[in-house]
């Protein structure tokens, strides 16, 4: 089985490149054939994984917009079993660019359909909008994943996101599920975090992941190296939550294994 996950949310500053990167740097380290694909123009994850994005030469932009192979611009990384689909600032001209195109909401699709075969999982990392280019990224998908970060307004915007994920269901990928909600920046020692916590849960229950990010050092600290939390202190706290969140996906999709087991053990 193979699955698509974008990581989306129009909201900035709610974890969610940091969570494409860690989740998909944890299911590589539980040995899942693991694509990251950076569909954001700022290039966080690019250059969160350790590649600058001035020396990219083919990215997701090419491949959408001048029909380049993608295997010219995946890049292979540190971690074994991660690989990634850069990105570069020409993808924030690709919405204009693609707006005359035939089938304009289907061209991140058409690059990605191709690697389902090669790939356990693919994550995408979305842009903080709601534009052209993360629909693209919702119809690709089997499944989106939505960080909402554990302080106040945390719920402002997630019922416009549901709407635009209902239009993406109904009329352009009528598989796309929600993965979950994904609750970040937990701080346990702040009321507000507990009350963001019982509300959100109070309010889509089911939906909601039982594993929370928890604000940490070493997970804010780990992008300025160009590695992942795990890569950077596999025994902090970030890379504990990202691997319980990476197992909890895997047991949800009936893909438990024994490096899943081992690693849950560790930590």
């Amino acid at each position: 089985m193979s699955k698509i996950i974008a990581i989306a949310n129009q909201k900035g500053g709610v974890g969610k490149t940091t969570t494409a990167i860690n989740l998909a740097a944890s299911l590589a380290v539980l040995e899942f054939k693991t694509l990251l694909v950076d569909a954001d123009p700022q290039a966080n994850a690019t250059s969160g994984i350790g590649f600058d994005p001035r020396n990219i030469k083919n990215s997701i932009y090419e491949c959408i917009i001048n029909e380049c192979e993608v295997e010219n611009a995946i890049q292979k990384t540190d971690t074994p079993n991660l690989d990634l689909l850069p990105a570069h600032i020409d993808l924030v001209g690709a919405e204009i660019e693609m707006i005359n195109m035939d089938d304009r909401e289907y061209k991140m699709k058409a690059v990605l359909s191709g690697l389902k075969t090669k790939y356990d999982f693919i994550i995408i990392d979305c842009s903080p909008s709601l534009g052209l280019i993360t629909i693209n990224a919702l119809t690709a998908a089997d499944s989106v994943i939505i960080p909402v970060q554990c302080e106040y307004f945390a719920l402002e915007g997630l019922g416009k996101l549901l709407n635009t994920i209902k239009i993406v269901q109904t009329r352009l990928n009528t598989q796309l599920q929600v993965e979950g909600i994904l609750l970040t920046m937990y701080d346990i020692r702040l009321r507000l975090s507990n009350q963001v916590v019982e509300e959100v849960r109070t309010h889509f229950e089911e939906m909601v992941f039982e594993t929370i990010i928890q604000r940490n050092t070493r997970l804010s600290e780990a992008p300025s190296f160009g590695v992942s939390v795990i890569m950077h202190d596999a025994t902090s706290k970030g890379a504990i939550n990202y691997l319980n969140l990476a197992n909890e996906i895997v047991r949800k999709n009936g893909l438990v294994g024994s490096e899943a087991v081992i690693i849950n053990e560790i930590v």
